[in-house]
């Protein structure tokens, strides 16, 4: 197999990349998508200077895919569909994703990817994510949340740790690893980083009711 990642510079990935290497399987490279206008990973708000700490720190290359803002869907699958087509090209045969437990999105995955030439993969799946979340926490993976959607999560919640507390504060209909859209983390250090990223946070800012922590 030669694996290609989807990375979003979160927790679900990198925990996916610590699953895979555990199973003896090697990554080769990260994919990531990227809000041109704004350089920051698309919905998870991290800056792409923090994404390329976060590859170098795993030591995979990182392949950044630009999407237009305002993107629609037909530019996304335009531009993944390139991607998957570099891949292809490039020996790979396999793409993996931290999805959970969403049904909907892991069969428009599929579906997306049917005859590319790529596999997909999905080595959390149905994992109990309040198990999931406590085995990130103790395996030593370290993470802060970069995004909270308001609607769903008090904004207060925004860029602090990804810990034990913080799971234990979370309300009964948040999930624990924030599979719902909930929240979005930035991982910082981990049994898949060969050294940590000293991160620090910056200010807050709201977009259409979701909070960011700008993590520099």
């Amino acid at each position: 197999m030669k694996t290609l990642l989807a990375w979003r510079a979160g927790k679900d990935s990198a925990w996916t990349l610590h699953v895979l290497r555990q199973q003896g399987i090697e990554v080769f490279a990260l994919l990531t998508t990227l809000n041109e206008a704004a350089d920051r990973v698309a919905m998870h708000g991290v800056r792409r200077t923090v994404l390329e700490a976060q590859a170098e720190a795993v030591g995979v290359p990182l392949w950044k895919v630009p999407l237009p803002w305002p993107c629609t869907n037909d530019d996304y699958e335009a531009r993944m569909a390139a991607a998957c087509r570099r891949a292809v090209a490039e020996g790979f045969d396999t793409i993996a994703f931290g999805d959970l437990f969403l049904r909907d999105i892991r069969a428009y995955r599929e579906k997306q990817l049917a005859g590319s030439g790529l596999t997909p993969i999905f080595p959390l799946w149905e994992i109990p994510t309040a198990q999931l979340a406590r085995d990130m926490i103790a395996g030593g993976l370290r993470a802060r949340l970069s995004c909270v959607d308001s609607k769903q999560l008090d904004a207060s919640f925004a860029g602090r740790d990804f810990g034990v507390e913080l799971l234990a504060e979370l309300p009964a209909a948040v999930d624990p690893c924030g599979e719902n859209g909930e929240f979005h983390t930035c991982v910082y250090d981990g049994p898949m980083f060969r050294a940590p990223l000293p991160l620090r946070t910056g200010e807050l800012r709201t977009v259409d009711g979701f909070v960011y922590t700008d993590l520099l």
